[in-house]
């Protein structure tokens, strides 16, 4: 077990330090974000094929749908990103950093996205160490749960991108779709296709331990890098406003009905 996470780390480290000499070349660290999916493929592969790890199924069904994931998600943040520049989060660590930015870039976004890469993956790596015996309905569970997962932020993210190459939206906020019932439909499949892994690395013997990796992209996402990080861009916005009073933040649900979040220039503010 150990030389596989071994192996996987230093898969990780030699990862992120090109990505991070790619993006000191390009005065862009948000190329990191790119090699976020891609990273998962290579620690894993790259753990299964350089250890003693056999071709037990359910090694291959974690390694296949991760492979899926993580090319799906690597193409469609590098299409979104052509000639948009550097991501406005490190556009901000830009300015706040300054001469201390190289070795802050270093280790505060490409080393720490790596460590977070390898502890998401834990139930991969715990699976390609002692993938365990036949396939038990935790396996088939995961398995649902993961495509559910997939499907939404799949579709999430196309519908977004959709939205916005209409030139007619530009400066709205998409509600149609499955953005009509969750303000995040992408990273709430994210954190449910990750459920579905940890499920599919249950059958292996440690694979309880693997319980991080759904805990962890929930806690990032929801209270950490996701959903506030990005709402609090949109603070203010009355349009936007108006969409989260009424769209659940992550569970998908019926939209609440339409109300004012603002008080409307004819009616006097009951709370003057």
């Amino acid at each position: 077990m150990t030389a596989v996470f071994i192996t996987a780390a230093l898969l990780l480290l030699a990862t992120m330090s090109c990505m991070y000499l790619v993006g000191l070349l390009a005065r862009d660290n948000s190329l990191v974000d790119i090699a976020y999916g891609p990273a998962f493929i290579i620690a894993c592969w790259g753990a299964w094929l350089l250890t003693d790890a056999t071709g037990h199924f359910r090694s291959l069904l974690l390694l296949i749908l991760i492979t899926l994931w993580g090319l799906r998600l690597g193409l469609h943040i590098g299409y979104r990103h052509r000639g948009r520049g550097e991501d406005y989060r490190y556009r901000n660590f830009r300015e706040q950093w300054g001469t201390t930015l190289p070795w802050r870039a270093f280790l505060q976004i490409y080393m720490l996205q790596g460590t977070v890469v390898l502890l998401i993956a834990t139930p991969v790596l715990l699976t390609i160490a002692d993938p365990g015996s036949d396939l038990r309905w935790s396996d088939f569970l995961g398995l649902a749960l993961f495509a559910v997962g997939f499907l939404f932020e799949a579709i999430g993210d196309w519908q977004l991108l959709r939205f916005k190459q209409n030139p007619a939206n530009r400066g709205r906020i998409i509600e149609e779709g499955l953005w009509r019932y969750t303000r995040h439909p992408n990273y709430f499949g994210e954190v449910v296709l990750w459920w579905g892994i940890f499920f599919i690395g249950l059958g292996a013997p440690a694979g309880f331990w693997g319980l991080i990796s759904p805990l962890l992209i929930a806690f990032l996402l929801l209270k950490v890098s996701g959903i506030p990080m990005l709402e609090a861009k949109y603070e203010g916005n009355p349009e936007f406003e108006a969409y989260k009073a009424r769209t659940n933040a992550f569970f998908p649900w019926k939209p609440r009905p339409h109300q004012d979040v603002f008080p409307s220039p004819h009616t006097p503010d009951r709370d003057s």
